[in-house]
């Protein structure tokens, strides 16, 4: 805890006057986010996940189906949602130094609110196509926006240590998932609630869910205005360097903006040194094999894949999901030692291959309940080396280009994840066809078990030779 307790100065003291109460009640990049912040030390991590999920990435496909579209645009809308977070992200990622941190994530906000609003209110898909787009909305329910990259490169902006950063992304993830478990279970139980209890009809009940999200995204904006001024990078801490939130485009700032934009183009979109721009290379190669099998089995998938298998309400979903993230909020925690022991790598690959031949397993389980717990089995490691992975890149290049490393992996990763829903769509469309349906697994396992090979050969074994 004195690594968490280290990075209090994120928030301007006495700021917002829930963190006095020690909580703080937020929104996340993803599609429903609220989150809860309980210890006074854990103020950055409240931020970090500001987007955790309450509906969107839980119900996505449920909550389209009442509108009529069928699997296919259901699986477009997401690919498209997905390309868009990728333009979103590229750009404000690659200006959130030159314009400040925190308008930026204001500005990130302020766009999920604005996607809240029009999935809450409007049915035409096209304008769901154009603010899933503009929305930077995540429908895996995992951190595929600008965010992270920013918050990421907040809370090392001041830590040089390995041990610390794989402990203070162990902590990151922990929030992360606690929220995310949180949402689900909210989310499940909102519209099982309203539905059966209430007798209201489906496409409302969804909807009162997106209207949380919007409030939370506007609670968000709130949050991410009380951030301090010291989260900005060291060359950029000068006042004078950053441009307010209330003029973003003010004459006075544009030759500040021009010498960042110059000076990113010059240094390789952030990367300064060749050794650094052949590793993130060689990392976003491996990284997109991971995401697109990962576009294969998003949480999302797996509700519906659950519920169309075993008929399983809403409200038992939300507790599957809410379990199985609590787990993998744990584990966050617990691979920090094993991080420090063996090495990044080694702890990606060791979690990595087990968890992935347990998903292929799912689809064929004959019972509910075991494929319930084989689910769990897998969700127990599987993301173990997320921290591993973050602290990877972390200290692969220079302190001066860990926002863009973090930020270009990031990226390549959401290209990955755009790829796989399409298909995910036409393999879904009947469940009467138990091997076509289980095609999503076992074809995302295979993936994942490929990127693992191919990241310790790459890394692991070519360290050792040199």
């Amino acid at each position: 805890m004195v690594v968490i307790f280290e990075l209090n100065w994120i928030y301007r003291p006495h700021s917002f006057c829930l963190l006095c109460s020690g909580i703080i009640l937020s929104g996340k990049s993803n599609i429903k986010a609220m989150k809860y912040k309980s210890i006074h030390s854990d103020k950055i991590k409240t931020k970090n996940r500001t987007n955790s999920i309450l509906s969107k990435q839980f119900q996505f496909f449920l909550a389209c189906s009442p509108l009529g579209f069928d699997q296919w645009h259901i699986g477009t809308l997401f690919t498209t949602i997905l390309i868009g977070d990728i333009i979103i992200t590229l750009i404000l990622t690659t200006t959130a130094d030159a314009l400040g941190r925190r308008n930026i994530l204001v500005i990130g906000s302020i766009l999920k609110l604005f996607a809240g609003i029009m999935f809450a209110y409007v049915d035409r898909y096209l304008l769901l196509v154009l603010a899933g787009i503009v929305g930077i909305i995540s429908p895996t329910g995992g951190e595929i926006g600008p965010f992270i990259s920013i918050e990421q490169a907040c809370l090392i902006e001041r830590v040089k240590d390995k041990a610390q950063i794989a402990a203070i992304y162990g902590w990151y993830n922990f929030i992360g998932y606690i929220a995310t478990a949180l949402g689900a279970l909210s989310s499940g139980y909102m519209i099982s609630k309203l539905s059966q209890d209430y007798h209201v009809h489906t496409v409302d009940a969804y909807q009162s869910v997106i209207i949380a999200y919007a409030v939370l995204g506007a609670t968000k904006t709130v949050i991410y205005l009380c951030l301090s001024s010291r989260i900005e990078t060291k060359s950029s801490s000068d006042p004078e360097q950053i441009l307010p939130t209330s003029d973003l485009s003010s004459q006075s700032n544009k030759k500040s903006l021009s010498a960042h934009i110059f000076h990113w183009l010059n240094g390789k979109f952030g990367l300064r040194q060749s050794k650094s721009r052949r590793t993130v290379a060689k990392l976003c190669a491996l990284f997109i094999i991971d995401a697109i099998g990962g576009g294969f089995v998003m949480q999302s998938i797996f509700v519906y894949w659950f519920h169309e298998r075993f008929h399983m309400s809403s409200e038992t979903l939300g507790f599957i999901i809410m379990s199985a993230n609590l787990i993998s909020g744990i584990s966050a925690i617990l691979v920090t030692p094993i991080v420090g022991r063996i090495g990044a790598i080694n702890t990606m690959v060791i979690t990595h291959i087990p968890s992935n031949i347990l998903l292929i397993l799912i689809p064929f389980m004959p019972t509910k309940t075991s494929a319930i717990v084989v689910l769990l089995l897998r969700f127990s490691i599987s993301q173990m080396d997320v921290p591993a992975r973050q602290t990877f890149v972390a200290t692969s290049v220079d302190h001066n280009e860990r926002s863009a490393a973090g930020g270009i992996t990031n990226l390549v990763r959401s290209v990955g994840l755009s790829i796989s829903p399409m298909i995910v769509g036409y393999l879904l469309q009947d469940s009467r066809k138990p091997l076509l349906f289980a095609l999503p697994f076992v074809i995302g396992g295979g993936l994942k078990l490929l990127y693992d090979i191919l990241l310790y050969f790459s890394f692991e074994v070519s360290s050792r030779s040199q």
